[in-house]
């Protein structure tokens, strides 16, 4: 198989990388670098079945280029940080719909008719307390990131009825692990590095979340790509359980064996406008096809937070 991978550059996408070579395909990255690293592909340069190019996807016309004589689109590029759209409002309209667009024409062009999107748990935005299964709406998310996401859903969707592709949708849980440049794990780390004392928390700490490994979210990719075939397969990427934010700050202290620290709560329900602060996600659907996850929403956090630190 000839992969494109967008964002293959960045923290999901070098993952995916990484197992695609492993499995023997041929695999093209593309990616602007604006939040991933080449440090995290450079063990495939000068492998002959791997290719790295530095480009933009706003950019229709390199993407018509370079794209051609791939069988199957991996798209996981977008902007990985959620609160920009407080103040940079184009941003996901740009990174997340038109550049889906943009991947999508480029496909239609070179008569490629297989797209694989990264898409997002924040599409459901706020939902009663239940596992919400993949048929929930209506999904009306309640940040651009999501809007960005849910676009994109949209336009595969119409490429896959008027042009005849064929997609997989997947909606990911809170995604943690090695090679994560942001997010909470993260975001804890930094602070304690700066103040050993005090220990910000955005919102009340109540907030909480399914959090899955990315190694296993890539796994749970590839799964689903090979065990599913129709026109649009679209799946929850999860686990059964959850982790308050509250709780990670606890294990996050506790990995860094720090001492006496004070949590401070900046209030609210929320840690910022836009975030969700309660969801779980039915992983039905994809255990009937044969796939779930090993390690818990704690668990994954955990060998996170430990992975991380031993990079700081």
């Amino acid at each position: 198989m000839k992969a494109f991978v967008t964002g293959g550059a960045g923290f999901i996408g070098s993952h995916l990388v990484d197992k695609l070579i492993l499995r023997g395909d041929e695999v093209t990255v593309y990616d602007n670098l604006s939040s991933g690293d080449t440090k995290y592909i450079k063990h495939h340069l000068g492998d002959p079945r791997f290719k790295f190019i530095k480009a933009d996807l706003l950019d229709l016309e390199t993407i018509k280029k370079e794209i051609k004589n791939h069988d199957v689109v991996f798209h996981i590029a977008a902007n990985p940080y959620v609160r920009l759209g407080e103040t940079q409002t184009r941003l996901d309209l740009e990174q997340g719909t038109i550049a889906t667009y943009n991947i999508l024409e480029a496909m239609r062009i070179n008569n490629i008719k297989k797209i694989v999107f990264s898409s997002s748990s924040v599409v459901y935005a706020e939902t009663p307390p239940i596992d919400i299964p993949e048929t929930y709406g209506p999904t009306l998310p309640i940040s651009l990131y999501g809007a960005g996401k849910l676009g994109g859903e949209g336009l595969i969707s119409s490429f896959c009825g008027t042009f005849g592709f064929q997609a997989w949708i997947y909606r990911f849980a809170n995604v943690v692990g090695t090679r994560g440049t942001h997010g909470v794990i993260v975001d804890f780390i930094a602070k304690l590095e700066k103040n050993s004392r005090e220990l910000e928390i955005l919102g009340d700490g109540n907030q909480q979340k399914p959090y899955l490994y990315v190694t296993e979210l890539v796994e749970g990719i590839l799964f689903g790509f090979e065990h599913s075939n129709e026109q649009i397969n679209l799946f929850n990427l999860s686990v059964d359980s959850n982790t308050t934010v509250r709780h990670i700050a606890e294990m996050v202290v506790e990995e860094m064996k720090l001492k006496n620290v004070k949590f401070k709560y900046t209030g609210g329900k929320r840690g910022w406008a836009g975030d969700v602060p309660r969801f779980q996600l039915s992983t039905a659907k994809m255990k009937k096809l044969g796939w779930q996850a090993n390690l818990s929403s704690d668990g994954a956090v955990r060998k996170a937070i430990k992975e991380i630190l031993s990079s700081f």
